[in-house]
């Protein structure tokens, strides 16, 4: 098996089509039939994030000639756009198997971080957007600034497969409440694990809530407290590598979302183009199990 983008497509595509997303279980609506399965649906979706192309039309467009040999059934952009909106629940399933599917899956280390996803930066954007349910004014503290968007936590292994997100509103639910309901209602390991986060998820309720759920929480000591070695900071700073992976060569900081089921199916886009990206590195053996460079042209 070759490491490039095409052989991504033609075994994320084996795999789900046997097993996560069967095209024979599909039930079919009223109307024509669509031109893709869910299965070829989520292969065409990646590839348009992993090649680095933000806008739909512009991939339509472009689509043909770079994945055309392997999908000859392309829709117009119309109907992509469409479908896509409608997929994320079938992106959010795909990127959860393929969590599971890879080595680290069952280790009982994992890190996790928040960054936000900004959605607008004028006053009429704000007025206007349809984000406005998910969305909302909050504060980047990383970088000493406002912003209008949401706030996404990630929880992901070692080597950044993401077993677990959640987008909210920054001001309806604080980065700790967002973590604590995360580890609640989404399995993020096997079982008990320890997590690697940062100074913004201190508090004795968070980890006090975390232990009873099986996870010990692991953070750089706050002023006045003991630093006896209790921090890998070199680890930390592995989510940071997967979240700058996500937002930039995944174009998530230039998710162009107008609604809120638009920006949800594109964040369940990109971490679905990670967590295959990883999962494909893990079968070829390549030493670097993050790298994207394989799949970007």
């Amino acid at each position: 098996m070759t490491n490039d983008l095409d052989a991504l497509l033609t075994a994320l595509y084996v795999h789900l089509d046997d097993h996560v997303l069967p095209s024979a279980n599909q039930r079919r609506g009223p109307g024509r039939p669509r031109k893709l399965t869910d299965a070829e649906l989520v292969c065409v979706a990646l590839a348009q994030v992993l090649l680095r192309c933000d806008s739909e039309r512009h991939w339509m467009r472009a689509a043909p000639a770079r994945i055309g040999h392997l999908f000859p059934r392309l829709p117009g952009q119309s109907e992509y756009n469409r479908h896509l909106r409608d997929a994320a629940p079938v992106l959010l399933k795909a990127a959860m198997w393929l969590a599971r599917s890879v080595p680290t899956w069952w280790e009982n280390l994992r890190l996790m971080d928040g960054t936000p996803v900004r959605c607008g930066a004028s006053r009429v954007t704000v007025d206007r957007s349809g984000p406005g349910e998910v969305a909302g004014y909050g504060r980047d503290v990383s970088h000493h600034a406002f912003y209008w968007g949401a706030k996404l936590v990630l929880i992901t292994t070692a080597e950044g497969s993401v077993c677990a997100f959640s987008l909210a509103h920054p001001k309806e639910l604080d980065e700790r409440k967002q973590a604590l309901h995360l580890l609640h209602v989404r399995p993020c390991a096997p079982g008990p694990a320890v997590i690697v986060c940062d100074k913004g998820f201190a508090g004795v309720g968070i980890e006090t809530a975390a232990a009873g759920l099986g996870f010990a929480l692991v953070r750089p000591a706050l002023k006045g407290e003991s630093v006896e070695g209790r921090f890998p900071g070199w680890l930390r700073q592995r989510i940071e590598a997967v979240i700058w992976t996500l937002k930039n060569q995944l174009g998530l900081e230039r998710h162009q979302a107008r609604t809120s089921e638009g920006l949800w199916a594109r964040v369940c886009q990109r971490i679905c183009a990670l967590n295959a990206a990883i999962w494909h590195n893990w079968l070829v053996g390549a030493p670097v199990k993050r790298s994207l460079i394989a799949y970007d042209h």
